[in-house]
This record gives structure tokens, C-alpha cells and sequence, in this order.
């Protein structure tokens, strides 16, 4: 595939992955090595991880790249260190074995869980008042460890008030292997759905949220639809699909849409469109636009966001270290904030949300004197929030506007 005739981008592309890969090789293997010890200071994020995964014989891997024959379920304790000691944003990886819980994320304990009691007891000692639950799809190019640990970041970093729940599916974690990590999403459609309906029949969880990364948003649209087309609907429980960085084709991700019906779960994305890691997607899907790079300030995507009632948060001009720009939404300490603080809470996120220190930036779906333009807020943190319910707002206050002229005119002429 490498050659002179590869368009100059995708080159780039696939040599900045060929770098993050070098970079993860330099990791120690086997960090799933439960330590037991938890030291003053650090944080702890208990996790329950269902899997599709083939069970892996090296110690502290648990969990291989290749296909498993069925749903495993795993408690899985994190530890963290101490907030003085790390970034917000940031994994911690260990240099070295054992892992220093003082400095990096460290593997506390590891627990096998009886899949015919899908996680009762798990539930019962971490479902908070909320009763929410928030179960995470990680995306393409992810080791079960890698999948392990970010979501635990996300999880200590959002504060989020929900029981975590991440499902990870077989990813070789190869750039190299975009096409097998893709039906590998297919082949975990019904295990999720089998996660998903034990989590809605549970009488102790009474909301569910569902974030999903990258290709993982396939999976998790695919899933949805999947029950909607079997039961007619989605189920109520499930409230909230916050997808980052979607690797979903615009065209297949209206036709989930409209298989989705009308009462389905509030959506929000996260795109930008800088996204390295979705030119590639697009160069080798044919060209079509990810959905995880649109300008949601253009049309025809600012009409159909609006028609279905989608909030978009662009990332765009946010930076972060990751070098292809595809994983700001767990990255950036603004919005895993505002991911724990508003959106796993069911709250809406408009141009009049600015509780977060006055730091969202927010540009409206609005008349053309608002779209693309932050004039209503000063902007320090570059993150433009883009909602149906902004549209309206600004619709409302333009109308007023229009008639309060027209009066003043009307009363002025003596007309």
C-alpha cells in the first residue's frame, strides 16, 4: 500500500500510527498483573469489562486480539495517582513491573464473574443514587489493556455519577488490520445487545448511557438499531449516546437514524476536523465523509442535525497530545469534565452553558448573522457547541427582534 502514488495525507496518516504503535511497544506487557495494594493518596476505579475477546495465556494480558467464542465478564480495580502527581487527561503507564501506584496506573485486582448473574453483585456495590449506568465502547486500534486503562481515566477524570461498564471487543491493534478490527465490530453486535438488554432487565439501573470511540460508534449504532429493528423501539432505559470521534459513514449513520424511529435516545457527537486518524477511514472507504469530521456549521449536515434533534461539540480548533487529533474528547480536561458533569447526567449542552468557568465556547444553529461566529461568548477553551435547542432560541429571539422593529417603525411613521 506504501507507495509514490499514495495521496501525500494518508502517508502521513499511517507514518504518525506506525510512531503511537512504536510508542505502545515501549510499554511493559502484562500491567493486568493485580498488585492488591492500594497506598494512601490514589484513587481506585472499579470496572466491569465484558468482552468478545479470545482469552490470552500470558499473564496480566488476560484478553488476546483474536475472536472469543463468547461474552466474558471481568471486575477489574484500577488505581490512579494521586492528582498532584499526574495531568488531567493523561494514562500514566508504567515504565516498569511491578507499576509504581504513586506515579502510574496500576491493576489492583482482576475478578472472573459468572455471566448468569451479569454483574448482580457488581451493581450492588457500585451503582450510585443516580442509578445510571455508563457502558463504553473503545475504537479501533486498542489492546483490551488500552481499553482497560482509558476508559478508567475517562471514568476518574469525568467524575462521572454512573456505574462504569466498558465493553471491548477483538482489536489486533494494528493499523494494519483496519478491516478485520471492522468485522470484528460485527461480530460483537449480538454479545453487546446480550450486555446491553441484561443491563435494561436489571430492576436496580434505572438509566443507561452509552459512549462509544471511533469504529466502536459502529458497533454501538449498529446494536441499537439492531434492537429497535427487533423490538420497535429502542428501550427507554437507554437515554443518552454520546458517539466520539465516530468512524461512521454519513450516508449509513442517517440510514441507523431512521431505523432508530422517533423515540430514541438523545445523540451527541463529538467531531473535529482535523481528525488524522478519519482521513484515512475516508481515503479508504470511498471517500465518503466520516461522520466524526463534519462541519456541523455547514450544510446539508447543519439541516439534518437540526431535523433530528442532534447536539454536535466540534472540537476542531482544541488541542491535545494526541498527534492524530482523534482522541481529544478523553484527552482534553474541559470536556471529560463536561462529560462527567453534564452529558452522562442527561443535561443538555447549548450556547448558554457557560458554568464551566466561563471557558465553553459555543457557537449556535441559528440565522446566518449567529452560525459560525462565537459572538454571544467570549471563547478561551475553542469548543463550539452546535444544538437544536440553540437554533430555536436564537429563532425566537429573532422574530421578537423582527416585531419589536416593525412596532417601532409602524409607531414612528404614524402608520
Amino acid at each position: 500500500m506504501m507507495n509514490r502514488e499514495m495521496p501525500r495525507v494518508l502517508r502521513r496518516v499511517i507514518v504518525a500510527g506506525v510512531f503511537l504503535l512504536a510508542g505502545c511497544a515501549g510499554r511493559p506487557e502484562g500491567v493486568l498483573v493485580p498488585s492488591g495494594e492500594t497506598p494512601p493518596g490514589v484513587s481506585t476505579v472499579d470496572l466491569l469489562v465484558a468482552t468478545t475477546r479470545a482469552p490470552s495465556q500470558q499473564p496480566g494480558v488476560l484478553f488476546s486480539g483474536e475472536r472469543g467464542s463468547d461474552l466474558q465478564l471481568r471486575d477489574i480495580t484500577i488505581s490512579i495517582p494521586p492528582d498532584d502527581k499526574r495531568k488531567i487527561g493523561q494514562v500514566q503507564w508504567p515504565k516498569k513491573l511491578p507499576a509504581d501506584p504513586l506515579k502510574d496506573f496500576s491493576t489492583v485486582s482482576v475478578k472472573t464473574i459468572d455471566k448468569s448473574k451479569a454483574g448482580s453483585a457488581w451493581l450492588d456495590r457500585t451503582l450510585p443514587k443516580s442509578r445510571r449506568v455508563l457502558i463504553f465502547v473503545h475504537g479501533f486500534n486498542n489492546r483490551y489493556e488500552d481499553a482497560v486503562y482509558r476508559f478508567a481515566q475517562i471514568v476518574h477524570d469525568s467524575k462521572t455519577d454512573a456505574a462504569p461498564i466498558i465493553f471491548t471487543w477483538p482489536s489486533r491493534a494494528s493499523i494494519f488490520d483496519y478491516s478485520y478490527d471492522k468485522e470484528s465490530t460485527n461480530y460483537s453486535r449480538d454479545a453487546l445487545e446480550e450486555l446491553l438488554r441484561a443491563a435494561v432487565d436489571s430492576p436496580k439501573v434505572g438509566e443507561i448511557t452509552i459512549m462509544a470511540h471511533s469504529m466502536g460508534t459502529w458497533l454501538a449504532v449498529e446494536t441499537l438499531r439492531q434492537m429497535a429493528i427487533r423490538d420497535g423501539r429502542v428501550p427507554k432505559k437507554i437515554q443518552q449516546v454520546i458517539l466520539a470521534s465516530p468512524d461512521l459513514d454519513v450516508d449509513v449513520f442517517g440510514q441507523q437514524l431512521r431505523a432508530l424511529g422517533s423515540e430514541r435516545p438523545q445523540f451527541t457527537l463529538f467531531v473535529s476536523r482535523d481528525d488524522r486518524a478519519l482521513t484515512l477511514s475516508r481515503r479508504i472507504s470511498g471517500n465518503v465523509d466520516r461522520l466524526g469530521q463534519i462541519d456541523p456549521s455547514q450544510e446539508p449536515y447543519r439541516s439534518m442535525l437540526e431535523k433530528q434533534g442532534i447536539t454536535v461539540l466540534d472540537l476542531t480548533a482544541l488541542k491535545s497530545g494526541d498527534s492524530l487529533n482523534h482522541g481529544k474528547f478523553a484527552e482534553s480536561p474541559e470536556v471529560v469534565r463536561l462529560i462527567g458533569n453534564r452529558l452522562i447526567d442527561g443535561q443538555t449542552v447549548t450556547d448558554s452553558e457557560v458554568g464551566f468557568g466561563d471557558r465553553l465556547g459555543a457557537v449556535a444553529l441559528g440565522t446566518a448573522e449567529t452560525v459560525g461566529s462565537a459572538a454571544s461568548i467570549v471563547v478561551s477553551t475553542p469548543i463550539a457547541v452546535f444544538d437544536p435547542v440553540t437554533r430555536k432560541n436564537y429563532d425566537d429571539q429573532w422574530r421578537r427582534l423582527g416585531r419589536s422593529v416593525e412596532d417601532t417603525t409602524v409607531t414612528a411613521t404614524g402608520q
